[in-house]
């Protein structure tokens, strides 16, 4: 823990305070009047209601520790937090918003992903979460749900089940993160390659190192049904924005499972 608070820290802690006492503990079914020396919640019933500890709640508004993005999700959504205060706290704990212009991304994108029902596809963002994916994509893997914006390394770092159908699974993952890593330092405050470390940490050498590659197609073999379908991915990014991860049916046998199915 720090114990410095440097001035990011504090407008994120004053901010956090300036949410809670906002609110009317009427709206969250709490009693209004007895002994409240501030306007608004108290600390504890912010960090019951988020589940986040309440000494860590206490040193987040006190500006003397950083958090992860999924703390500060939690907290919006216990501070009732709309859309542009969600973004702002989120910049202030050093994360981009994930969820600037996803609508808009998806609806664009997806008149795209539904015209190919032989191809997998997901629309993910700059930290490789799912923000949608089409039925070839559902036919195909069973994880992660396309809801809830999963994020798709942490989901194959940490999923037997995904791991399982992969063949061989490292070569997959390792150029999905390949991938990431090319993006990852523009946003120095996720905290994607700090989970994957816990996720895996037999793979440390991987989170640890500074290759990149930034697009460029590479081979996936899945085994389904008995059968080994391949296919050949390519991460592309067509408007600048969202990115696309496209995998084609690379061979007849696969084209007619995949058919059979669609």
């Amino acid at each position: 823990m720090s114990t410095a608070a440097d001035p990011r820290r504090r407008e994120l802690g004053a901010f956090l305070r300036a949410s809670r006492e906002r609110l009317d503990p009427a709206d969250f079914g709490l009693p209004a009047t007895g002994r409240r020396r501030t306007p608004g919640l108290r600390r504890e019933e912010v960090a019951a209601a988020s589940g986040v500890g309440l000494a860590w709640y206490t040193w987040l508004e006190q500006g003397r520790v950083r958090t992860s993005r999924e703390v500060l999700q939690a907290l919006a959504g216990a501070l009732r937090m709309g859309r542009d205060e969600r973004r702002h706290l989120l910049a202030l704990g050093g994360f981009v918003s994930d969820d600037a212009d996803d609508d808009g991304v998806v609806e664009r994108l997806r008149p795209m992903l539904d015209s190919w029902p032989l191809t997998p596809a997901l629309v993910l963002n700059h930290r490789f979460d799912v923000l949608a994916g089409n039925d070839a994509y559902a036919t195909v893997w069973p994880e992660p749900e396309l809801s809830g914006r999963p994020n798709l390394l942490l989901a194959f770092a940490g999923s037997e089940r995904l791991q399982d159908l992969l063949v061989p699974e490292e070569r997959f993952l390792y150029e999905l993160f390949l991938r990431f890593r090319a993006r990852a330092d523009r946003f120095p405050g996720d905290d994607v390659v700090d989970r994957l470390q816990e996720l895996r940490p037999d793979l440390a050498h991987w989170w640890s190192c500074r290759a990149v590659r930034e697009f460029g197609g590479w081979p996936v073999t899945v085994a389904v049904d008995g059968r080994r379908l391949r296919f050949e991915c390519s991460l592309l990014q067509p408007d600048g924005s969202a990115l696309l991860l496209v995998q084609a049916p690379a061979d007849a046998e696969t084209r007619l499972w995949m058919q059979h199915r669609a």
